[in-house]
């Protein structure tokens, strides 16, 4: 493992170095958050985007589950509440077990498997097990440890996150494919298993934010991801799978790298033209608004961002004469318009969505 723990650690204090020098932080990497709530979901079947996640939430109406893209949407809202909760905890207890079944329940809170035990662990014998769609427990690709082993086999794996190892890197790999083995949860074990990994590095002291993320590459590499774990279980390969999470968390911390800086970019040349543009002394706040929510609706903006009414509309417009903000959906009667922030949204999603 040794010629691939080397930069995996360098690669991870590149992005840390980087972590530590940005002003207003949570709104820089705000998108970047809501980015892995997507990916990570997508993994399990979901086809969401950021642009239509941060859309409908923007729109506001978040009860509507009316067609099954809007379910999609719905969980990926919920990954990023649980995240946002798992961190919130961290203030409190430490990453144990009581943290990933609170965080569970925020998971499963109103979405699909809501009615599958949310924040408890499966009880019921050959109640799991994974497979193509119509498959038996008989067909399974992988059946999870019995549940008279589960709480056994969670003990041992908390006990493991805070033990000692040789390497924290692989000790991570080694705990995110443990949580998957073990599969706690009739529901959502796969994006628990995902979101653990920035907290892990966190409470590991590799970050000082939990803002390291891996689903990126796991879901343009879904088959080799799955395939290595089953090795795991399988063949014993865990040679295998750690040098695969080693290389995912490498190539996905230079990934961030680059998205932090063109981000930090992005906002010292918005921030520098905005402060030529205009006097006013709310051009920062308007600024930090938009980067932590780069869509939203026009009247949001007017009534929350803490910035006189015609002061907000006259920057508003004056983002828009620069193409900082494009109208998504044009407003008419008494439905508000939704703006968009172009540039930052194509940074987030690694892709020209505009």
């Amino acid at each position: 493992m040794l010629p691939l723990i080397g930069p995996a650690h360098a690669e991870v204090a590149r992005y840390e170095g980087m972590l530590k020098g940005l002003p207003n932080a949570n709104v820089l990497l705000s998108p970047l958050a809501s980015q892995e709530a997507v990916l990570s979901s997508r993994i399990e079947g979901t086809q969401t985007t950021l642009t239509e996640l941060l859309t409908f939430e923007a729109e506001g109406n978040l009860s509507d589950e009316s067609t099954p893209a809007k379910a999609d949407i719905h969980e990926v809202l919920n990954y990023r509440l649980a995240l946002y909760a798992a961190i919130d905890m961290l203030k409190k207890v430490p990453l144990s077990q009581r943290l990933v079944r609170d965080a569970h329940e925020v998971l499963m809170q109103g979405v699909r498997g809501y009615n599958k035990a949310p924040g408890k662990y499966r009880r019921l014998p050959d109640s799991c097990w994974i497979g193509p769609p119509g498959s038996t427990i008989e067909t399974a690709r992988y059946v999870p440890c019995p549940v008279e082993e589960l709480n056994s086999a969670m003990d041992a794996l908390e006990s493991y996150m805070h033990a000692g190892a040789p390497d924290t890197l692989v000790q991570l790999a080694i705990v995110h494919a443990e949580f998957e083995a073990i599969h706690p949860f009739l529901d959502g074990n796969g994006r628990m298993g995902r979101l653990i990994v920035p907290l892990f590095m966190f409470t590991n002291e590799l970050l000082s934010t939990p803002s390291s993320y891996i689903s990126e590459y796991l879901e343009s590499h879904r088959d080799e991801y799955y395939d290595h774990l089953l090795a795991v279980s399988r063949d014993n390969d865990w040679t295998g799978w750690c040098a695969f999470f080693l290389t995912a968390v490498t190539e996905q911390a230079r990934a961030y790298q680059q998205k932090v800086h063109d981000l930090l970019t992005l906002y010292d040349e918005l921030r520098d033209w905005v402060v030529e543009e205009t006097p006013s002394q709310f051009s920062g706040r308007a600024l930090n608004w938009v980067f932590d929510k780069p869509i939203f609706r026009l009247i949001d903006f007017v009534n929350n961002a803490g910035i006189p009414d015609s002061t907000a509309r006259r920057l508003v417009n004056l983002f828009k004469s620069r193409g900082v903000l494009k109208e998504l959906i044009p407003g008419g009667g008494r439905r508000s318009a939704v703006l968009a922030v172009p540039e930052l949204l194509n940074i987030a999603e690694g892709r020209n969505v505009f």
